[in-house]
């Protein structure tokens, strides 16, 4: 199987943020700092504690927010060469190869540790941090099953 990709910046942008917010530590940290803002708040409208642990947990949420859905994804975005190129992909029974006019590589099923799909892409993961994003522009229904079945039978997840 071959298809072309390319990377449209604002689909890239939100795939990363769904890596990002996939990752069990930041579901942790979003959860923890949700339960102490609802403590604090409940606790300050019961008039039991001042404001100020209930504005620094409103602040400490706010920022971690602004870090998780904009910083993050567009220093990402912003550092890497990747998506700013076209690449031609190939699918065969031994792994992935990525072409584009500056070289190409060749990536074997065994390398990938596990994958997940987003609105916009397949998420492709060679460990926790080093993952590459397949774009589903380019494809039609067809082409979408047809690598959701290889990626199935290939990468165990």
């Amino acid at each position: 199987m071959k298809f072309n990709i390319s990377y449209d910046k604002n689909k890239t942008i939100q795939g990363l943020r769904y890596h990002f917010f996939s990752k069990r530590e930041i579901k942790a940290l979003l959860i923890i700092v949700n339960v102490f803002a609802i403590i604090a708040a409940i606790l300050f409208y019961s008039g039991k504690i001042r404001p100020e642990p209930f504005v620094l947990f409103s602040f400490i949420w706010i920022i971690m927010m602004i870090s998780i859905w904009f910083i993050l994804p567009y220093s990402i975005y912003r550092k890497s060469t990747t998506f700013k190129e076209s690449f031609s992909l190939f699918l065969n029974e031994s792994g992935i190869r990525l072409d584009n006019e500056r070289g190409y590589v060749n990536w074997p099923w065994e390398t990938f540790t596990k994958y997940f799909e987003s609105p916009n892409f397949f998420h492709l993961y060679f460990d926790e941090k080093s993952f590459f994003l397949v774009p589903k522009d380019n494809m039609d229904e067809e082409t979408m099953n047809n690598l959701r079945e290889v990626l199935q039978s290939k990468i165990r997840v």
